[in-house]
């Protein structure tokens, strides 16, 4: 069910594609797309084709792919176009009994229309039916109720999977076995230990002309209500019963639900400005991308303080770092640790952090004090480090939406956000969007390519982030 727009040919295409080539889909699966554009099978090729990285010897697979493909056009709201979509999808070999799997990429204006006709007029009788449903689940509490609501009166929560493409990268998934599979971080996972723990998603570029959508929702809604708090929850939740979806997704709401609202005085918004010195892009702020409205006080950059009011983190601050323009591309989550009581080191030592790098480069590390060498005694910063590339050498890690797709295929949910956790995550985040929505706080302005505002920086350290700045991450060229 692909109607083919950007994330269609960028993501669902390409991702489809990938998994078909390497024999993870049943070889009998057919994929029909759904939009109201007049496309062709052909066209929906042409335009996905720069991104299905097909080498010369698959050709033939490719070929295999595109003839299981098939287009039908028809209206949102028609109840006669689903109709002919399901006389269609009955037609295709073993069509009657088939699982059926619909991907809804859509505006958000169209789901209930759309989702209302699959109900009445797609849904298999024999197989398994699944609703794939695209951020942005809403604007915020109320409407994400609305939708929910709407959701659960055609589908049972088995059915849908709500996708957060972050929910499907590697370095993500493998918090997990850090945390609950090695004894040297269990016991150490705690307010006694860890200072404050930071999470950070930087983007070296600013809105590329997709400044009307964007401007509409703003860096929180885009990037840290969700994929920084998924993130947030697989770090700070308690160990679950097991590795099943609901266990898992049972703790991650446990720990949403022990967060109070952000508060305006513990958050800094910024926006970025045109480098004057700066090449191509980096020339223009926010306000001269042509989609962005006239003195948009939206905001490009947001550092926001968190406290998670349990036994384990009370008093430890969640620092969400986001933004676009700055200067380097980086998802991470970085924990540091409490400075070791009882110094006999002359205030020689750094605190620890571990450090585990979802892109790009993912890896895991741990600063640690360690002697420098020679004939001093002195304490110098150094790591022990799991960088994935040097550890494992061609080893291929699947697209995040490769990994989820598969997911929805084996029925699988632990990597995919329930009603309650969503419900949650906007509970959070609601007043402060409110608030920022009605009294147009003017966000700071930053230069395209720094680090953003300082004033983040000076929130970062007044709730108890040390920055030392003296050592840098080195990324090993191992023969």
């Amino acid at each position: 069910y692909l109607p083919v727009g950007d994330l269609a040919k960028k993501k669902i295409y390409p991702t489809l594609w990938w998994l078909y080539r390497d024999g993870l889909l049943p070889e009998q699966t057919h994929f029909v797309g759904y939009a109201r554009s007049d496309l062709t099978v052909d066209a929906i090729r042409t335009a996905c084709l720069p991104y299905l990285k097909v080498t010369d010897t698959e050709a033939e697979r490719l070929s295999a792919f595109f003839s299981r493909n098939t287009y039908i056009s028809g209206k949102y709201a028609d109840e006669a176009s689903f109709a002919k979509l399901n006389t269609h999808i009955l037609s295709l070999p073993g069509g009657t009994e088939a699982n059926r799997l619909f991907y809804l990429a859509l505006p958000p204006t169209v789901y209930h229309d759309v989702t209302k006709n699959i109900k009445q007029h797609c849904m298999s009788t024999k197989g398994w039916n699944r609703v794939i449903v695209e951020k942005p689940f809403g604007r915020d509490l109320q409407s994400s109720e609305e939708l929910s609501a709407h959701l659960s009166s055609l589908f049972t929560e088995e059915q849908i999977y709500r996708i957060d493409h972050y929910l499907g990268k590697e370095m993500v998934q493998n918090l997990m076995v850090l945390r609950f599979g090695n004894r040297i971080f269990g016991p150490i996972w705690n307010r006694d230990s860890v200072a404050c723990v930071v999470l950070t998603f930087k983007e070296p570029f600013g809105t590329q002309g997709r400044g009307g959508y964007f401007d509409d929702f703003g860096i929180i809604r885009d990037v840290m209500q969700n994929h920084l708090l998924q993130m947030l929850s697989l770090v700070a939740m308690e160990k679950p019963a097991s590795t099943s979806s609901d266990d898992v997704r049972d703790e991650k709401v446990k720990v949403l639900k022990c967060i109070t609202p952000v508060s305006m005085s513990d958050v800094v918004l910024g926006q970025y400005v045109g480098d004057p010195e700066g090449e191509g892009d980096a020339k223009l702020g926010y306000l001269d991308d042509p989609t962005v409205p006239k003195g948009s006080t939206q905001a490009t950059f947001a550092t926001a303080v968190l406290y998670v009011h349990n036994e384990r983190w009370d008093g430890v601050p969640f620092i969400l770092r986001c933004g676009k323009a700055l200067n380097e591309r980086k998802a991470e989550v970085r924990l540091q640790f409490t400075d070791v009581p009882g110094d006999i080191f002359g205030n020689q030592c750094r605190r620890n952090e571990l450090v585990v790098r979802v892109q790009p480069n993912e890896a895991v590390y741990a600063k640690m004090m360690s002697k420098k060498p020679g004939v001093y005694f002195s304490p110098e910063e150094t790591e022990l480090d799991l960088t994935y590339k040097s550890r494992y050498k061609d080893v291929k890690l699947p697209d995040a939406y490769e990994r989820l797709i598969l997911d929805v295929f084996c029925g699988s949910q632990m990597h995919f956000v329930r009603s309650d956790e969503l419900r949650e995550a906007w509970r959070i985040f609601t007043p402060l969007l409110h608030q920022i929505d009605k009294e147009k706080p003017k966000p700071i302005p930053y230069t395209y390519g720094s680090r953003g505002p300082a004033e983040a920086d000076d929130l970062s350290k007044r709730v108890g982030f040390r920055y030392e700045g003296t050592y840098k991450w080195v990324n090993p060229h191992r023969l």
